[in-house]
């Protein structure tokens, strides 16, 4: 039986050699045996021969005489929720949208975050009852990860 846990020493043994800034982000594998494992990079985006790479790596350990599978190896996605700790850091100084446990969403700018919190600066402009003039105001969110249901980027072109 293939597992989780050797597909992720497989993985993380080949992200260690290329030691490139890449890092796991998801491992699962389905009860018919697909394989997809998931991969970020802190310095920017996972080039396709990394992916290639990790895979051969999975592959060639992996006896399909003894148990077939499917194996996919990826990015997760722009437009899925971070996951792991390295995809926040990652994304300091960006736009994101975070959704509380209460389903509040709050969107700003990432702008620190630690272990067991994060900060962000949210923008809005509100017409000042008095003046008749828009205003621009900045509220700095101080959240911990625990209340934390999903962050996602904000993707904007």
């Amino acid at each position: 039986m293939i597992t989780k846990k050797e597909i992720t020493r497989l993985a993380q043994e080949r992200i260690n050699e290329l030691d490139n800034g890449n890092y796991l982000v998801d491992v699962m594998i389905s009860s018919k045996n697909a394989i997809s494992v998931k991969i970020d990079n802190l310095n920017g985006g996972v080039s396709v021969k990394d992916c290639v790479s990790v895979s051969r790596n999975i592959e060639h350990n992996l006896d399909r005489e003894v148990e077939d599978f499917e194996l996919q190896v990826s990015s997760p996605g722009i437009d899925q929720p971070f996951m792991v700790h390295k995809q926040f850091l990652k994304n300091i100084g960006k736009q994101v949208s975070v959704t509380l446990e209460n389903q509040k969403v709050l969107s700003g700018e990432l702008m620190i975050v630690t272990e067991d919190q994060l900060s962000i600066k949210e923008i809005t402009i509100e017409k000042n009852k008095a003046t008749k003039k828009k205003e621009t105001i900045e509220t700095v969110h101080q959240l911990l990860m625990s209340d934390i249901r999903e962050t996602k980027l904000i993707i904007s072109f």
